[in-house]
């Protein structure tokens, strides 16, 4: 009768053993299911912060999902982040959109701005320099945005290359790389470089909010029309259910601006569809200008 109860006790206590180590690993799961989005550190950090977070705060109550905005330094990181799967729906650039689906054949991007479809860079300059067009950037001081900006580095270099000019060999110095476009605008407006690339949306936004000093800087040349920014999605199905992606895409694509500050950041009234394909002429410009093997 004892050896039936040590056993019945035994088993007892592995039963018991058993539950709790499945609850805490049940526990444990659920708090990992947080949903993370980001962005391309592209404009003042602060802002992004205000927009996208209050965007996160949005895509919980629609989705019924814990979201969460993680802030980044710089360009590679959210890649990476993305590649590693800690980010779950980035708002990428043209170029750091093909970096990620590149190394994610699962990602897939599925909303942009009216906008994207005809995005264009400004090429700004100190007001009153003899500047007028590309050519005469040959022996003056540039800055880009960031390496990996699509609209403040990769297509104005395309279209300096399309007029013969190689940044490397004959502006006056290295190009400088600010890492954003307010930093473009304000290194161009103190007089520390000549001139610069920037994209439209910040160009205009700056211009119109009173945040430029046009007696002292102006645009000269716009570029032609080009994909860029887009919301790309991971794997999500995988990660947190059937069904997952198409309830994002679902959601992107009817906010609306009193739904979240994140459209007035971004200078919309609203996402529109888009997919993969539209990007190929910027992975194409970006390898033949050995950006992206």
């Amino acid at each position: 009768m004892r050896k039936f109860i040590s056993v019945i006790t035994s088993i007892t206590l592995i039963v018991a053993l058993m539950v709790n180590i499945f609850t805490v690993n049940q526990i444990k799961a659920e708090e990992e299911q947080v949903f993370k989005i980001s962005a391309i550190p592209d404009f003042d950090q602060t802002e992004l912060t205000r927009g996208f977070g209050s965007f996160a705060e949005y895509l919980s109550e629609e989705l019924g999902m814990d979201v969460e905005y993680v802030p980044v330094t710089d360009y590679a990181s959210v890649v990476t982040a993305f590649e590693r799967g800690e980010i779950d729906l980035v708002w990428f650039g043209g170029l750091t959109g093909v970096q990620a689906r590149s190394l994610v054949p699962e990602a897939e991007a599925i909303a942009q701005r009216p906008m994207d479809a005809e995005f264009k860079s400004y090429f700004i300059k100190q007001k009153g320099s003899e500047i007028e067009e590309l050519e005469d950037l040959k022996g003056q001081s540039f800055a880009f945005g960031s390496e990996s900006s699509t609209s403040g580095h990769l297509m104005p270099r395309y279209f300096l290359s399309e007029v013969g000019i190689n940044p490397e060999e004959v502006f006056d110095g290295e190009p400088v790389y600010s890492g954003s476009h307010d930093k473009t605008i304000a290194l161009v407006e103190a007089g520390t470089v000549k001139a610069g690339a920037v994209n439209q949306q910040y160009w205009e936004q700056a211009i119109e909010k009173g945040e430029v000093n046009e007696d002292k800087v102006e645009s000269f040349f716009i570029t032609p029309d080009y994909y860029d920014y887009n919301w790309t999605v991971g794997d999500v199905d995988a990660k947190f259910g059937e069904g997952t992606k198409e309830k994002i895409k679902e959601v992107l694509l009817n906010v609306r601006p009193q739904d979240s500050e994140v459209l007035e950041l971004l200078s919309t009234d609203k996402f529109i569809e888009t997919k993969n394909e539209n990007y190929d002429r910027i992975e194409k410009v970006a390898k033949d200008l050995g950006l992206i093997e």
